[in-house]
Order: structure tokens, then C-alpha cells, then sequence
């Protein structure tokens, strides 16, 4: 990886995880134990891909970086708890979620249903609140946004789509659509927050959210390739898991390789999209190179 796009995405991981702790402090009460599954699975792992791309967009509009690191935190617990559920015996059924249990299985299914839905909750919560912006209608479209994003026209759509699809023959179209609802609209609204923090023009917004929707798509690729290709200590998670569930994927429909070349398609087209940004994108168009060669 490229030094500086690792010196930033350490920062922006160190500056997320600081706010996540802030945000989702430990507690005494009889709620404490639903609590410490959501710091559990909130806190101390995972990439921060999505908090990344929120704080190096709002790096280019000049947003205090307090602020974009209330909306990466967001963001962040969003993902936790479709992680969460995810995992949970009803959908995928996976006892490891990066390099530890998962949450239903350090604490209790129900504990772990509890704890995905109080990080959605909280997530829209911290982008409502004035500390994350001064502007009203900046919050309240970092609210439709992530909603949009997240719900039954979104990540949460993908995901049953992807469930009822088991087993099924799909065709790379309807993979496609599949893998930019369950985990593009989520990385492509983090690449529009920073627009939106700083009040950007709508025609920059656009551009960022193509430049979302491209890298996502190549993510999720690049995601079923390892799932393919590596280990379970390599990824830090259950490997395989795609196959053997006859899951609907680009690497099954197309190949190892072929995907490969869709992957860096997609990399290419999202580079392309910055274009205009000048310099200002640097460490987005590092960021594309990354995502597409990444080994976990």
C-alpha cells in the first residue's frame, strides 16, 4: 500500500475510533450489557473504509475534522450493525467476524439483535445532533441520505435479495444490482457525506457519489475474490462461506479472473470520476488501487 494513503487511513481509523468511544461510552446499568456487545463490535477493528472516505471528502471542503468524524462514526456503527445481523444464524450464520467471535457468539443472539439495532438508531442520532454540523438542513440530509442508503432500496434490500437468492442461478446484471444495493449505497453515500458537510455543489456530490458507486462495486468484488481465494487468518473471517452457501456472486458466474479484470474496470472508472478534483483527490484515487489489491 501506498505510505501515504496508509499514514492517512491510520489517522482517520485513530480520529474515528476516538469519537466511536466518545459516542457509545460504558455504562452500569441493567442496559450495560447491550451496551458493551455495541462497544464490542463498534470498536477496536475492521478497515474503516466507509469512515475513511467520509473524512478525506470533507478533507476537501475544508470541514473541521471533529465534525467529519462524527459523521465517519455514523457511518461506522450503520456498518457494526449490519455486521451484526449479518452473522447472525438466520442470514450467513459465520462465528468469526474480524479475527473474533461474532457479537451473537461472545454474547447472546439476543443481545446481538438488540445491539445492531441500537447502533442503527444511534448512528442517525449523532448525524441529527447540532455538534455534527451548525446547519440544519446539512444534518437533515445527512439523515435521508444514510437512510436511503441503508434501507429496503438499500444495503437492507441487498441483503435479501442476496438471501433469497441462495442457491439460484444469477445472471452478472442481477449481481450487479445485487451487490450495489447490500454494499454499494452504503460506501457511496460515505464518499457523498463530505460533499454534504461542506455544502458542496451538487454537481460535485454527483461526482463523488459515481466515484462511491464505482469503488463499491469494485469492494464487493475484490470481497468475494478473497472469500474465493484466502484463508480464514488471512481475511479474518470464515472463508469459503460464499460457495459453499451458493451464494450469488461475480466470481462464480464469471471466473477468478474475469472478475479480476470487472475489479479494476470499475477501479479505473472510479479514478476517472476525480478527474476534475485535481490533486485535492490524490488519496481517493490511491485509495481505488488499494481496495482492488487488498489481501484482507
Amino acid at each position: 500500500m501506498d505510505a501515504t494513503l496508509a499514514a492517512a487511513l491510520k489517522r482517520a481509523a485513530t480520529d474515528v475510533e476516538a469519537a466511536l468511544n466518545d459516542l457509545l461510552p460504558a455504562a452500569d446499568g441493567a442496559e450495560a450489557r447491550v451496551i458493551q456487545a455495541m462497544r464490542y463490535s463498534a470498536l477496536g477493528g475492521g478497515k474503516r473504509l466507509r469512515a475513511f472516505l467520509v473524512m478525506e471528502g470533507a478533507s476537501m471542503f475544508g470541514v473541521d475534522r471533529r465534525c467529519a468524524a462524527r459523521v465517519g462514526a455514523a457511518v461506522e456503527m450503520l456498518h457494526a450493525y449490519s455486521l451484526i445481523h449479518d452473522d447472525l444464524p438466520a442470514m450467513d450464520n459465520d462465528d468469526l467476524r474480524r479475527g473474533k467471535p461474532s457479537c451473537h457468539k461472545a454474547f447472546d443472539e439476543a443481545t446481538a439483535i438488540l445491539a445492531g439495532d441500537a447502533l442503527q438508531t444511534q448512528a442517525f442520532e449523532v448525524l441529527a445532533a447540532p455538534d455534527t454540523h451548525s446547519n440544519s438542513e446539512a444534518r437533515c440530509e445527512l439523515v435521508l441520505a444514510l437512510a436511503l442508503a441503508s434501507g429496503a432500496h438499500g444495503m437492507v434490500g441487498g441483503q435479501e435479495i442476496d438471501m433469497v437468492s441462495e442457491g439460484k442461478t444469477l445472471t452478472a446484471e442481477q449481481i450487479t444490482r445485487l451487490n450495489a444495493l447490500k454494499t454499494g449505497r452504503l460506501i457511496q453515500f460515505s464518499a457523498e457525506a463530505g460533499a454534504i458537510l461542506g455544502r458542496a455543489p451538487t454537481s460535485q456530490r454527483a461526482l463523488l457519489g459515481a466515484y462511491g458507486r464505482d469503488l463499491g462495486a469494485a469492494f464487493q468484488i475484490a470481497d468475494d475474490l478473497l472469500d474465493a481465494t484466502g484463508t480464514d487468518a488471512e481475511i479474518g473471517k470464515t472463508a469459503g462461506k460464499d460457495a459453499a452457501a451458493g451464494k450469488a456472486t461475480l466470481v462464480a458466474v464469471l471466473g477468478v479472473e474475469r472478475a479480476r479484470a470487472q475489479a479494476a474496470a470499475l477501479a479505473h472508472q472510479a479514478a476517472a470520476t476525480l478527474e476534475s478534483f485535481g490533486a485535492k483527490a490524490g488519496l481517493l484515487r490511491a485509495l481505488v488501487e488499494y481496495v482492488v489489491t487488498r489481501k484482507k
